[in-house]
């Protein structure tokens, strides 16, 4: 597994990582988050010995990344953030550079080169010089160079920076089938990236981690998870607040969203195990009213995080 000890980090009197401590082991997918200047970059270099720890440490299955660097990095993929790479360099010659670097030779190089070449969709581009491409390709060369030589631990950062949504997905794809065999860790500021792939998610802000859970654990802890929220047709006759907040076992009743024709509402049960949303949707429906939609609220990710790194209150009242 990949375990982070305590790691710290100053930059002069500037304290950047404070006491960072967590785990990763195979099969997981770590999606890493916290605002910009959170410290989310400098953890990961130091993880990856590109930054040396001011105290603390991190091993990289079982090999210290102090006591015994190059071993722990020759188990290590890196993609940096902002995809560095030799500018006049081809593509295939710079695949080529890092392989042998990374240790691999004849045939084999040449064959695993091809097959990344094809994995990233980089075979059209091969002969041009990585200074002549697009941003998208740029970082699809920098991700190709981290899995070439197979490592068994993946880090990267902001890995579909610059992608458009097409090749997101076949990033995205890639790293969940490469999941089942390595150990991941990949900061994103794509909150919807972290529920797609990740199965756990640490938040860090201030340098400190402040949440450490799945991407269900985390959406749980919405203000709004476990309300119904549904929309129904606008009836002059009637005031749909009015009539749903006489419901049995309501706490709250929120207006979301109103058009002409339509109004969206959101309902707060005073218990939210004991309340039957089913009971409540025929109810309304007994009582007149054309609902369209009907659902109840997992919870917001987006919400959550603004919470944990802005340390503000979960009770206020979310529209």
């Amino acid at each position: 597994m990949i375990e982070a000890k305590g790691l710290t980090k100053t930059f002069g009197e500037n304290l950047a990582v404070d006491d960072v401590s967590f785990s990763v082991k195979k099969g997981d997918v770590l999606g890493f988050l916290g605002p910009n200047g959170a410290g989310k970059s400098t953890t990961m270099r130091m993880i990856t010995g590109f930054f040396p720890p001011t105290s603390g440490t991190a091993t990289i299955g079982g090999n210290d990344i102090i006591q015994d660097s190059l071993a722990a990095r020759r188990k290590i993929g890196y993609l940096p953030e902002n995809a560095p790479a030799y500018p006049d360099m081809t593509v295939v010659g710079f695949l080529d550079f890092v392989a042998g670097i990374r240790g691999l030779s004849g045939r084999i190089k040449k064959h695993r080169i091809e097959e990344i070449l094809d994995k990233c969709f980089l075979k059209e581009v091969r002969f041009q010089t990585i200074q002549t491409l697009s941003k998208g390709f740029k970082q699809r060369v920098c991700f190709a160079q981290s899995i070439v030589h197979d490592p068994e631990y993946l880090i990267m950062d902001e890995p579909t920076d610059g992608l458009d949504p097409n090749q997101k997905h076949e990033v995205r794809t890639m790293i969940r089938e490469m999941a089942r065999d390595k150990a991941i860790i990949l900061s994103t500021h794509i909150l919807e990236e972290v529920e797609e792939v990740c199965s756990r998610a640490i938040i860090i802000a201030g340098g400190k981690i402040v949440a450490d859970d799945t991407p269900m654990g985390l959406k749980a802890r919405s203000p709004v998870h476990g309300a119904i929220c549904f929309t129904a047709k606008k009836d002059s006759e009637k005031d749909l607040i009015t009539d749903t907040k006489t419901l049995p076992g309501i706490l709250r009743v929120d207006m979301v969203e109103e058009s002409p024709t339509d109004v969206t509402i959101r309902i707060f049960p005073e218990d939210f195990f004991a309340f039957r949303p089913d009971a409540a949707f025929i109810a309304l429906s007994e009582r007149g009213y054309s609902i369209e939609t009907f659902y109840v609220e997992q919870g917001r990710l987006d919400e959550v995080f603004r919470m944990v790194t802005t340390a503000q209150s979960p009770e206020r009242e979310i529209l």
